[in-house]
């Protein structure tokens, strides 16, 4: 049977310009996807394709080898999208921040996982604070502080993840996404920034 992502003779149009079509590829467990391409390809489309969040015009998105269609409330209990917008509501702190986001998706919290994850995610001393006095790669960071909350989740998918973060955050990013990976994980990404995974990870790119 087949394990993981499965992109079959996908097809999608958004205001009635074709983005792309006859798109197929499978990403096995244990891989990561870097998806590319100029503003406007349909990055951010496919990865909202992936996640049930838009219907493609043609083919089908299939995980472990079942249409996504036939098991969205499934799929969503099993993957985590982090959207290009950090998403963070302001007059909230780090820490509701982030327990709501995952309750949200399903994913509930307590206070003292999500305390660890936002440590995790270089915010120690930071999670009680307002996120409106937040530096904008410190909202980044709360929305990102849902990965490892999310170990168990077998399929990650994050739309510009690098954007705002310093160096020693985007080092973390790398380590958290690869350990993932090589966990057995699936991983879809969309990235600006020049990221480089080791040679070891098993991994793909996808030029829209």
């Amino acid at each position: 049977m087949e394990r993981g992502l499965g992109l079959h003779d996908l097809a999608c149009r958004r205001g009635g310009r074709l983005l792309f079509r006859g798109l197929g590829l499978a990403l096995p467990r244990g891989h990561l996807l870097h998806v590319r391409g100029a503003n406007g390809a349909g990055k951010t489309s496919l990865l909202r394709l992936i996640c049930g969040l838009l219907e493609p015009d043609a083919g089908e998105v299939r995980w472990d080898g079942v249409p996504t269609r036939t098991q969205r409330d499934e799929l969503h209990r099993r993957l985590v999208y982090v959207g290009h917008a950090a998403a963070t509501k302001d007059d909230l702190t780090a820490l509701e921040n982030l327990r709501a986001a995952a309750a949200l998706a399903g994913h509930p919290c307590t206070d003292a996982a999500a305390l660890a994850a936002l440590a995790d995610a270089g915010l120690a001393r930071r999670e009680r604070a307002p996120v409106r006095i937040l530096s904008q790669g410190q909202r980044r960071r709360v929305a990102l502080a849902r990965l490892a909350l999310s170990r168990d989740a077998p399929l990650w998918v994050l739309d510009e993840p690098f954007t705002a973060l310093d160096r020693a955050a985007a080092v973390w990013l790398q380590a958290l996404v690869a350990g993932h990976a090589r966990g057995g994980g699936v991983v879809v990404l969309t990235s600006h920034q020049e990221v480089t995974f080791d040679a070891d990870l098993p991994q793909q790119e996808l030029a829209l």
